[in-house]
C-alpha cells in the first residue's frame, strides 16, 4: 500500500503537527512522511477536503457473541461495524458461549484474524462462565494475550472475589474492569427508577443500586493497595458504563485521593433520558438504563473535567425475537459501534480534539497498551472523520439492527481507517 492523503488535519496531542494540515505519504503500512506539498510518485492519492485524522480509534466495551451466538454477531461483523464506526482496535467483553474463560477461547478469538484492519483485544473472564464463584486462571490468561479482566455483563458481585482479584492482579500489572451494579436492587428492573417509571408502570432501577456497589469497589481498592506492597501509575480498577449523578462524583474525589481509578460512559447515555422510554421503544432498554437530565448534565460535566475518561459503545448485538417483544420481556442492549462518534459530537458538549483522546489515548493509557500517534516512521494506525459533516444512517453492517438511531440524521461522519496495512474508505 502506497497513499497519499493530501491537506488532511491533524488531531493528535502527542504529534508535533497537532491542529495543521499537512500531506500524509503511507508506505507499507509505515508513515512514511508528513508535509505539504507531498510527491506522490506511484502513490494513490485521497483529497482530504474536510477530513480530519487521528490516531486509531479504540473502543473498550464490545459484545461479539461469537462463539455460541454467531446469528447474532460474529468476529467479521463485528469487525465491519466497527470499522465503519471508526474503530481500528475493540476489546471484546468474555460473555461468549463458551465464556472467555480458558485459553482455548481466548486463542480462538485472538487468531482469527491478526493481521486485520480492526485489531481484536480480548478480555478474560474473573469467574468460570462469569458467574461470580470460583476464580478463573487468570495468570494462564493473562500470559496468552488477555488484555483486561471482567465478568462483563455480569457485575462482580461477591466482594471476596472482587478484592482478591484486585490483589491477584497487582503483581501481573493487569486491569480489573466491573460494572457496578447491586443486582438484588435491581431484581425484574426494567428501566430507570423516577417518575416516568412510575407513570407507565414499570419496576424502576435506582441510582442507589450502581452508587452502592460503586462505593463497595472503591473502598475494596483502597484496602488492597494499603494491603499490596505493589504500587501503580495506571488504573488499578476501570468502572465500566457509569450512568448516575453521585456515581460521577464518588469517582471524582476518588481520583482526588490518588486511588488508582478510571471509567467511561456509553455514548448513547447522552442522547436520551428515561422520559423518552415512555414510547416503549424496546431499542431504548439498556442497562444501566437512561437516567434523569440531572444524571445526564452530571456525565456532561465528568467528561468535561477529566473524570470520566472513556466514551465507549457498550455495542450489545440483538437477534429480532430478542427486542421484538413486550417490554419487560425484551433483552437489554443497543448496537453501538457505529454511532459513538456522532452520539458524542452531537451530545457530549465537547471539542473535537476532547472527543478524540477518549477515543485513543485515554483508552490506550487504561488498558497499558503504547501510544499511538501521528509521526513519521511510526505504524499507520488512523482514522479519517469530518465532525460536521451530516450523513443518514440507513444501513448498519452489524448483522443485528436493535439501534434506536437506524434510519436518523446524524452529525459526524467517519470517511476512513487505515491499520496493518489495509485501508477502507467510505462514502
Amino acid at each position: 500500500m502506497k497513499l497519499l492523503v493530501r491537506s488532511v488535519q491533524i488531531v493528535d496531542k502527542k504529534s508535533p503537527f497537532n491542529g495543521q494540515i499537512k500531506d500524509l505519504l503511507i508506505e507499507d503500512g509505515i508513515i512514511k512522511e508528513i508535509g505539504e506539498n507531498l510527491s506522490a510518485g506511484s502513490a494513490e492519492i485521497i483529497e482530504a477536503g474536510k477530513m480530519y485524522v487521528s490516531a486509531g480509534w479504540l473502543d473498550m466495551r464490545v459484545a461479539s457473541r461469537d462463539p455460541g451466538f454467531e446469528h447474532k454477531e460474529d468476529l467479521k461483523s463485528v469487525r465491519q461495524a466497527a470499522a465503519h464506526g471508526g474503530f481500528t482496535e475493540i476489546v471484546l467483553l468474555p460473555n461468549s458461549q463458551p465464556v472467555v474463560h480458558s485459553k482455548d477461547t481466548l486463542n480462538y478469538i485472538r487468531q482469527s484474524g491478526t493481521d486485520e484492519l480492526v485489531k481484536l483485544h480480548v478480555a478474560g473472564s474473573v469467574s468460570r462462565k462469569a458467574e461470580g464463584v470460583d476464580f478463573t486462571e487468570m495468570i494462564d490468561l493473562h500470559e496468552a494475550g488477555a488484555i483486561a479482566f471482567t465478568d462483563g455483563e455480569h457485575p462482580v458481585q461477591n466482594a471476596d472475589l472482587f478484592l482478591k482479584t484486585i490483589l491477584y492482579l497487582q503483581p501481573m500489572n493487569a486491569l480489573l474492569m466491573n460494572r457496578p451494579e447491586e443486582r438484588q436492587l435491581t431484581l425484574y428492573s426494567q428501566m430507570h427508577e423516577g417518575v416516568t417509571s412510575t407513570l407507565i408502570g414499570m419496576k424502576g432501577m435506582p441510582s442507589l443500586a450502581e452508587e452502592m456497589m460503586l462505593t463497595r469497589d472503591l473502598k475494596l481498592l483502597e484496602y488492597a493497595l494499603e494491603k499490596s506492597m505493589y504500587k501503580t501509575d495506571v488504573p488499578a480498577l476501570h468502572v465500566s458504563l457509569v450512568s448516575a449523578a453521585e456515581s460521577v462524583e464518588l469517582i471524582r474525589e476518588a481520583k482526588k485521593k490518588g486511588l488508582p481509578v478510571s471509567c467511561d460512559i456509553a455514548a448513547h447515555q447522552l442522547a436520551f433520558h428515561d422520559t423518552d422510554l415512555i414510547s416503549f421503544d424496546t431499542n431504548l432498554k439498556v442497562n444501566p438504563p437512561f437516567r434523569s437530565v440531572a444524571d445526564s448534565d452530571a456525565i456532561k460535566t465528568g467528561l468535561a473535567d477529566g473524570t470520566i475518561d472513556a466514551i465507549v459503545s457498550d455495542h450489545s448485538p440483538h437477534d429480532e425475537e430478542s427486542k421484538n417483544v413486550e417490554f419487560d420481556h425484551a433483552d437489554f442492549g443497543i448496537t453501538g459501534l457505529e454511532t459513538v462518534f456522532s452520539l458524542a459530537i452531537m451530545h457530549s458538549g465537547l471539542s473535537v480534539e476532547d472527543i478524540v483522546e477518549k477515543l485513543t489515548a485515554a483508552p490506550r493509557r487504561i488498558l497499558r497498551l503504547p501510544e499511538s500517534s501521528i509521526k513519521e516512521g511510526i505504524k499507520a494506525n488512523l482514522t479519517f472523520f469530518e465532525p460536521e459533516t451530516e450523513w443518514d444512517f440507513s444501513k448498519s453492517y452489524s448483522k443485528s439492527k436493535n439501534t434506536p438511531f437506524l434510519g436518523k440524521a446524524l452529525t459526524g461522519k467517519v470517511r476512513g481507517v487505515i491499520n496493518n496495512g489495509k485501508q477502507e474508505w467510505y462514502k
